[in-house]
């Protein structure tokens, strides 16, 4: 069941009625209910395996919680760590490591024995499995009392909204609003509509419009120039940002016209002045969850220069690893980390030359070179996202620098015509716009956006239902 399908509509008017109908004590019934409901409308089967999980991290929790000594908590921290870990191996990497073995054993003349494995990813299988590890984590650490409600700690992992592609949420943020009693809130369900209006029409009449020419532009390299694929690569920048940022407001609308508040995934990255800056504004959950979990316990940049060095680009490494078993992804992540240790090698460098031509006393242009910047290197790194292999990737970087700019209309256009390139145009500009408004909307003005967001969709948005690119994740 997809966020932007009739029938999830149908779902999520029906969840809510129950939810604010429901007596509180039977109301976390309802959402593990619901929540169960909605994962199993992908696969069925694959719940076990959650429920697997939960099982090990929910008793986990509570021995970590009150056993004294050191060693028995830490081999039930272990332990969930390898059962969550495991599995996502298992269903994730398991074929990528064997293939890339086989190719190794080929090379020096030999064959692989090892089978591959007829399996498919469980939805959402990396967003839920961070979510769980942060809990025996924050246990361990002392920082969250384990859950003793089994079907409350079943629900934290599991809550619809943020089940298939977050945010990740930490146990202190969410954990103890599942046990508080939820009063239906005028200006929580129009905020919580805005949200899932917004998420909506940056999915279906953005992120999908631009879908269509990026799609056949890296489907027919052979046929594009350098100005279609510099399109191509500009328009899938701005399609996954509304693409996630999209579900994330659904997710966070959907849960706050119920009463709960999800962190905030994206902070409008694109206005980012600098790397480090963008991955403070990006898929927040998942980058403080690296923070938080991976790089401070390696020792973040506490322990000389070139340990801090190492931490960043390893974390980065592994960020790409998360997002898919490729090297495209693992490529992807380097050049994160190597885009992050330039700034660092460079700071200096990069001041003395503001200073030079006198660009840090113009802060507007200094901006705007800066924001031009970060988004170029930041669109670069997508095209190793986005293809398929490498082969495909260095194919779009081949066409992009052959500086073909011959006038073929056809070509820039692509198979779809003028009318999309200019209607993919126009639907930026509406995003664009909406970058004007502020944050948070007045209330007063909120129906009248919810009403013309909607408007737009009706009129712009794709027919099709598609799926959002974070379900392979």
């Amino acid at each position: 069941m997809l966020f932007n399908q009739i029938e999830f509509l149908f779902f999520f008017i029906v969840v809510t009625t129950l939810f604010f109908t429901l007596p509180h004590k039977l109301r976390w019934v309802l959402l593990l209910g619901a929540s169960c409901f909605f994962y199993m409308f992908f696969k069925p089967v694959y719940i076990l395996i959650l429920f697997f999980t939960i099982v090990i991290d929910y008793f986990s929790g509570i021995i970590i919680e009150k056993t004294n000594d050191p060693k028995k908590k830490k081999y039930f921290l272990i332990l969930s760590l390898i059962t969550n870990i495991g599995i996502l191996a298992i269903f994730k990497y398991y074929n990528f490591i064997n293939e890339n073995i086989s190719g190794i054993a080929t090379i020096f003349g030999f064959s692989n024995p090892i089978p591959a494995l007829n399996i498919l990813l469980p939805i959402g299988l990396s967003f839920h499995t961070f979510q769980a590890m942060s809990y025996t984590i924050e246990v361990y650490r002392g920082n969250q009392k384990a859950e003793k409600h089994f079907g409350i700690y079943a629900l934290y992992v599991m809550f619809y909204p943020q089940l298939v592609a977050g945010p990740i949420e930490r146990p202190q943020n969410i954990l103890h609003q599942f046990h508080e009693k939820k009063n239906f809130n005028y200006d929580n369900a129009i905020l919580g509509l805005n949200l899932i209006v917004f998420g909506l029409f940056k999915k279906m009449v953005v992120a999908d419009r631009l879908s269509v020419y990026v799609n056949e532009v890296y489907g027919d390299l052979g046929n594009a120039n350098s100005i279609s694929a510099f399109i191509a690569c500009v328009f899938f920048s701005i399609q996954i940002y509304c693409d996630f940022s999209g579900y994330s407001d659904i997710a966070r609308g959907t849960a706050k016209f119920m009463g709960f508040d999800l962190m905030l995934n994206f902070d409008r990255p694109y206005l980012s002045q600098s790397i480090s800056e963008f991955w403070t504004r990006w898929h927040i959950s998942l980058s403080t969850w690296f923070k938080d979990y991976l790089y401070i316990p390696l020792g973040g940049n506490r322990e000389g220069k070139y340990k801090w060095y190492r931490n960043l680009l390893l974390v980065f490494l592994i960020s790409g690893l998360w997002h898919g078993a490729n090297w495209t992804f693992i490529i992807w992540g380097a050049l994160h980390g190597a885009y992050l240790l330039f700034g660092i090698f460079t700071n200096k460098l990069q001041n003395k030359i503001s200073t030079l031509t006198g660009i840090s006393k113009l802060p507007k242009i200094q901006k705007g070179i800066n924001l031009i910047i970060v988004f170029g290197l930041v669109t670069f790194a997508w095209i190793f996202f986005r293809s398929k292999d490498t082969n495909q990737a260095i194919e779009v970087i081949h066409v992009l620098l052959k500086f073909d700019f011959s006038k073929n209309l056809t070509t820039i256009c692509a198979s779809k015509g003028p009318l999309n390139l200019l209607l993919s145009i126009g639907v930026i500009g509406l995003l664009f716009l909406s970058y004007k408004l502020p944050k948070q909307l007045n209330l007063k003005y909120n129906t009248l956006f919810i009403t013309l967001t909607t408007l737009l969709i009706i009129i712009l948005g794709k027919d099709a239902a598609s799926e959002f690119i974070y379900f392979q994740f």
